[in-house]
């Protein structure tokens, strides 16, 4: 089961309120002190033992002995599951119904098998809309799920527009969770379809939990094929990390991406064929969008194979993993393409690695992918058909590209969208023979000097944001023309300290504009801001959503920046002290004194500060213990102009400037 987030649990108890929850059930509340008091909807209370702590956003019922937050809560009035009340409590609608829940009554609440979230296919759907709906459901769970999107980040499947032209999704096990009980009628039959298609299993469970879910669509846009990778490495043993629907004759897998190959590019139509699906997203999100993939070594099907001789694809280049599997596949099914009249490439990676691995250790990925396929190592006899014979460095294997740090990799997803053209010279060698069994590849110190739009297949570069920053304001802009976006950003000074990022933003485009100030850590917040900013701007909360991302990723590398900078000692360009011999004998006979304290007191009295003895010194320790791997550190805590700040000034006199870091509330 996906487990669900931290941070997502931590929303929840921080932006809704367990009073109002409770208030909502029909229970009427009193305040008591800084508490509320109410009777107790789960047994026959005459006391009003059910107490509500706002402060600390609990409640605790003294009849029943239970209490919690606002999961516990949901979970006891509607009688679900922990996951179940999660996902009503993410749910604006589930919410706000929520208020018919309870009854005054002593009998007890029993688990519910009415579903309280909205189903999210139609019961009376036929299978091909009832997969499409899956599909859509699956997909707006990724979106929610930062669980997901870091995974497909760590990927480096961070394109904007990927996520919506490709569908993708996430199955987190709360699909059954809104469909009805698998003990009523409706509920037993949407189930047994699902498990049909393949969507469940026989136990009753989804089939591709914990997985992104890829969809591939046919040319009329019905979904003949479900692929899934699990976005965890800790599992059970023997569980697989990939896996599609189960094998159905009569739907067929189908051609992933096949609006590449009906695409009209010309006589000489060029397509990358990738071992998996990853690897043709990865080629993709680096702009070579004439990609379509096999299903695994041994998953070059028939169905693949007419498509692209249907479609009259001239050229093909196999993109398979170099690795043993990867290369006898690849060795295999060169000479039937060629059978078949198709000219034949081999993209040749770094021994041991595939295309989503080779993309990340060496960026920018547009480039170095380009430069492979630029390479690509002919596999008919004689000469080349069109290409231009290029020679080629050789490239090191997979471990000496991971012996080498200085190799940039992707790490948050405005990270592609950097002018990174720097390369490690280091990677490329001495130019090598061209024959089948030598490894062409590209070393990353020739991404510079390469033409990306000489390169033999299309390629849509992904569109740089444009940001101007200030000390007063963060400017961003995204797409172009008419849809062309402008961001705003100002506040981001007062910003120092990790957990909160409050700020003043303003989304435009053209005339129109939203403004608003908010946290763009809360959840809640942002949604609303990008809802109220679609009306306004007329432009889809998806693509103002992905905007906002990009924004957050940018103000956090920024604020990051800010703080560490604050943090930063303040060094003096003077020289350091040095101490004569004198000074050091004196210093030493200090240390080594018996009654080094008395002394220590003794210098304060003579610089005017009496009395506070432990405090005194405890605040002198605390500044000497600087040079400590872990210093000490200490809070003055006391009334009103009772002499805090006097007494931390008369501790900092101590401290030599260039090495003092002074806090002040």
């Amino acid at each position: 089961m996906a487990r669900i987030a931290d941070a997502d649990l931590q929303r929840l108890k921080d932006e809704i309120s367990v009073q109002r929850l409770i208030e909502s059930a029909g229970v009427e509340l009193r305040k008591t002190g800084k508490d509320w008091k109410g009777k107790c909807p789960f047994h026959a209370d005459d006391t009003a033992s059910l107490t509500i702590t706002p402060s600390k956003n609990l409640w605790h019922c003294f009849g029943c002995q239970i209490g919690g937050g606002v999961v516990d809560w949901v979970m006891k009035l509607k009688g679900v599951s922990f996951r179940h009340a999660v996902e009503l409590l993410k749910d604006e609608t589930a919410l706000s119904s929520l208020a018919a829940g309870a009854a005054h009554s002593a009998e007890p609440i029993k688990r519910s098998t009415v579903r309280s979230l909205p189903p999210p296919v139609a019961l009376d759907a036929d299978d091909r809309a009832l997969l499409l709906q899956v599909v859509s459901y699956y997909q707006q769970s990724l979106k929610d799920s930062p669980e997901a999107l870091a995974y497909l980040q760590s990927r480096g499947l961070n394109h904007p527009e990927l996520l919506d032209h490709f569908k993708l999704g996430f199955a987190n096990r709360t699909l059954g969770l809104r469909l009805p009980g698998k003990n009523r009628v409706e509920g037993a039959q949407i189930r047994s379809r699902l498990e049909r298609l393949g969507v469940y299993r026989e136990s009753g469970h989804e089939h591709f939990n914990g997985s992104v879910v890829v969809p591939v669509f046919d040319e009329f846009g019905q979904v003949k094929e479900l692929y899934g990778r699990k976005i965890t490495p800790k599992l059970r043993k023997g569980t697989a990390l990939h896996m599609y629907l189960p094998k159905n004759p009569s739907r067929g897998r189908g051609v992933f991406n096949v609006a590449a190959l009906m695409a009209d590019t010309g006589a000489s139509k060029e397509i990358i064929v990738c071992e998996a699906i990853i690897d043709a997203l990865t080629f993709w999100c680096a702009g070579f969008r004439n990609v379509t993939t096999a299903y695994g070594v041994e998953g070059f099907t028939n169905e693949l194979l007419a498509a692209l001789k249907s479609h009259g694809v001239k050229r093909i280049l196999i993109a398979y993993d170099r690795d043993e599997p990867g290369d006898r596949a690849a060795a295999k099914l060169a000479p039937e393409l060629m059978r078949e009249g198709f000219e034949c490439y081999r993209i040749l990676f770094p021994k041991g690695m595939d295309a989503n691995e080779y993309a990340q250790k060496v960026t920018p990925a547009a480039k170095s992918l380009g430069l492979l396929i630029r390479q690509a190592q002919w596999l008919g006899k004689g000469e080349k058909p069109s290409c231009e014979s290029v020679s080629a460095p050789a490239m090191p294997d997979r471990q000496e590209l991971e012996a080498k740090e200085a190799i940039p990799r992707h790490r948050t997803c405005a990270s592609s969208y950097q002018n990174n053209s720097e390369a490690d010279s280091s990677l490329a060698a001495e130019p090598v023979s061209a024959d089948a069994s030598t490894v062409l590849a590209a070393g990353a110190a020739s991404t510079a000097a390469i033409d990306v739009d000489t390169l033999p297949v299309q390629r849509d570069a992904v569109p740089e944001p444009l940001a101007d920053v200030s000390a007063a304001e963060v400017l961003l802009h995204f797409g172009e023309g008419a849809k062309a976006r402008r961001w705003r950003v100002r506040g981001l000074a007062k910003n120092l300290a990790y957990e909160v990022l409050k700020v003043n933003v303003l989304a435009g485009c053209g005339d129109a504009f939203h403004v608003d100030s908010f946290d763009l850590y809360a959840a809640r917040a942002r949604a609303q801001f990008i809802a109220q900013a679609a009306g306004e701007l007329g432009i889809s909360e998806d693509v103002l959503k992905a905007d906002l991302g990009r924004v957050l990723l940018k103000l956090e590398a920024l604020q990051d920046a800010q703080i560490q900078a604050a943090l930063a000692p303040k060094t003096s360009a003077a020289a350091s002290p040095t101490l004569s011999l004198e000074e050091h004998a004196a210093a030493l006979a200090l240390l080594k004194s018996p009654d080094m304290a008395a002394r220590i007191l003794a210098d304060f009295e003579a610089c005017g500060v009496v009395g506070e003895s432990t405090n005194k010194l405890v605040g002198y320790l605390a500044g000497v213990s600087r040079k400590l791997d872990r210093p000490l550190a200490i809070v003055i805590q006391s009334s009103s102009a009772a002499g805090k700040s006097s007494l931390m000034d008369a501790i900092l006199a101590f401290v030599p400037e260039e090495e003092r870091i002074q806090y002040s509330a």
